[in-house]
């Protein structure tokens, strides 16, 4: 990694999955000029942070006060920090907390010429039907199916719109998984219920399809590991490219596929059920996402091959969710 001449790296969302881990990641660079902002209150978030190096932890709403005077201390912004649950429903809290956040912290990056790295989302695809290609001109034919896609793509729109698309960052993550996501609860990757299920001896319930396309268990994801996601991340503190980019393997796994691997890892027979969808999912529901990754591999210089489905899940299942560490 270049030098970044001791300046600071802000990490928004720094306690939380991929944010903990971009702190790691820049730990075992050498770096450690990090201020984390999060918002930890009563969560279990404060474990991801140990044995991990910064300066100092803020709350989100505490940065822009300490913001004062520093802009000559900092070299970028990695933000990270959302509400990244696709079942809440309070539109307002979206609006504010991912949207109108989001742009006042760009606002003061590119006031002080300081690289912004932020985290758009692949949910910004909708149902996948006018494909997974990170073109700014898709940006306003895209129809997401809940809110925080919704709140994500009002970002991407704004940054279009006012013509900074191209001094931003916005990375669209597909369907990440890897250690340090327990907090996360529900939203947390679906691995994280599979493995206690295995344990206890019941079987792996997927849902059951409602999309004519695939049968039960046959939808697909890109399922992306944690470290793969940072890796890509962070590498664009090196360049000076701008817009939007994909961060996703570029295949597509189904359900049965990362089931199954579940199984592997913790050496077992796979036994899977299928069950009807809930209510609330119905029509909200993405059957296939797969990231087209020619556009970040031209700009990361093809370092975007990423691990093997098996062996990133026997890292995750056997290193962190059986024994109970954070990376």
């Amino acid at each position: 990694m270049k030098k970044l001449n001791d300046k600071l790296i802000i990490v928004t969302g720094g306690a939380g999955f991929i944010g903990s881990g971009i702190v790691r990641h820049l730990n075992d660079q050498g770096l450690s000029n990090v201020i984390v902002v999060d918002e930890l209150k009563s969560s279990e978030k404060w474990k991801n942070l140990v044995g991990k190096q910064f300066v100092d932890i803020l709350e989100k709403d505490q940065l822009f006060d300490w913001l004062e005077g520093r802009h000559d201390d900092i070299k970028a912004f990695i933000h990270m920090g959302a509400c990244s649950d696709t079942m809440e429903t309070n539109a307002s809290y979206f609006l504010e907390n991912n949207y109108r956040y989001t742009v006042r912290l760009a606002e003061y990056a590119m006031k002080h010429e300081q690289r912004f790295i932020y985290a758009s989302s692949a949910a910004t695809y909708g149902d996948g039907s006018l494909g997974f290609v990170d073109e700014d001109k898709k940006i306003y034919d895209l129809k997401p199916l809940n809110m925080y896609g919704f709140s994500k793509q009002l970002f991407d729109q704004w940054a279009l719109r006012t013509g900074v698309q191209h001094r931003l960052v916005g990375l669209k993550y597909f369907n990440v998984y890897g250690p340090n996501e327990l907090h996360k609860g529900r939203m947390a990757s679906a691995i994280t219920r599979f493995v206690p299920q295995i344990h206890k001896g019941d079987p792996i319930r997927l849902f059951k399809s409602n999309d004519p396309q695939y049968g039960d268990g046959e939808q697909k994801r890109d399922f992306i590991y944690v470290k793969d996601a940072v890796r890509m991340t962070c590498d664009f503190l090196n360049n000076d490219a701008g817009g939007l980019f994909n961060i996703g393997t570029g295949r597509a796994t189904t359900w049965k596929e990362l089931a199954t691997a579940v199984y592997h890892a913790m050496e077992q027979k796979p036994k899977i059920e299928y069950i009807d969808m809930p209510p609330d999912l119905v029509g909200k529901y993405q059957s296939y996402t797969c990231a087209e990754m020619s556009k970040s591999k031209k700009v990361l210089s093809g370092k975007t091959e990423c691990t093997h489905l098996e062996d990133s899940v026997r890292d995750y299942v056997c290193n962190y969710l059986i024994p109970g560490t954070q990376w």
